[in-house]
């Protein structure tokens, strides 16, 4: 398979030229500001996801901007503010358009997907864990409340009901937790299985077209032999033919 290896170079040639030319992360583009290297990125998501919650809490957060930049040049890089919040932006952008993606093409055209996502699943863990520590408060304020107005003379056995639910209430918070934990993890599952079927398909289609391909030169190969063979007989033929005119010749002479 002489084809075949001139196709996997080439191929990884633009898969690295790709890695390294992800995006600029300036204000404006162009050449006014070096390019991310893939460490310095990986440094910027690991800050930023350090100060995700911060960012959750507040709708200003040009300060935020300004530590993270900070933050850049203790790690001896030079980026502003502005270049870390068009650099976050980008990569967002990028990462909500590889969700359709297969996971081999991801990495090589997205490097930074799994960083991504995992700040993004600490968000929503974080956001379901308040939910349910809000939802945990409104019931114990109900449940206080009905227990003062049934039972205001016996404060020992309302506390004793109130610490029963509150152990049956986070039985049941942890319950729910895990059982969508499960799903989740069942849903993944699921769909990298997917995925992994879908890549097992297409590389045995590629395999079948390398083959055929593959047969096809062996079959040009084979018809180029024979017609070089018979044309090595006609030129034998000829020279016979040559011989055999030109003895004839001597011996009239």
């Amino acid at each position: 398979m002489e084809g075949q290896p001139n196709l996997y170079h080439q191929h990884q040639f633009v898969s690295q030229q790709n890695l390294l030319n992800i995006d600029t992360g300036g204000v404006g583009g162009g050449d006014r500001f070096p390019q991310w290297s893939i460490q310095e990125t990986k440094d910027f998501l690991m800050i930023r996801g350090e100060m995700d919650q911060n960012f959750m809490e507040t709708k200003r957060n040009k300060l935020l901007w300004e530590v993270i930049a900070t933050k850049m040049k203790e790690k001896g890089y030079n980026r502003s503010a502005e270049q870390c919040k068009c650099k976050w932006k980008n990569l967002v952008t990028r990462y909500k358009g590889c969700e359709t993606m297969e996971a081999e093409a991801l990495r090589q055209q997205f490097p930074f997907y799994n960083e991504l996502q995992a700040i993004f699943m600490e968000r929503m863990l974080r956001m379901e864990a308040e939910e349910e520590e809000n939802d945990e408060d409104s019931e114990e304020e109900k449940g206080g409340n009905k227990k003062k107005r049934k039972l205001k003379g016996n404060t020992s056995s309302s506390s004793n009901v109130a610490s029963g639910n509150l152990v049956g209430n986070l039985k049941e918070i942890l319950d729910d937790f895990m059982n969508k934990q499960m799903e989740m993890e069942m849903q993944w599952q699921k769909e990298y299985e997917r995925r992994e079927e879908e890549r097992k398909i297409k590389e045995m289609e590629w395999r079948q077209k390398m083959e055929a391909v593959q047969n096809e030169r062996l079959m040009m190969e084979k018809r180029w032999r024979k017609r070089e063979e018979q044309w090595k007989m006609r030129e034998e033929t000829r020279a016979e033919k040559r011989d055999a005119l030109i003895t004839a010749l001597l011996n009239k002479l």
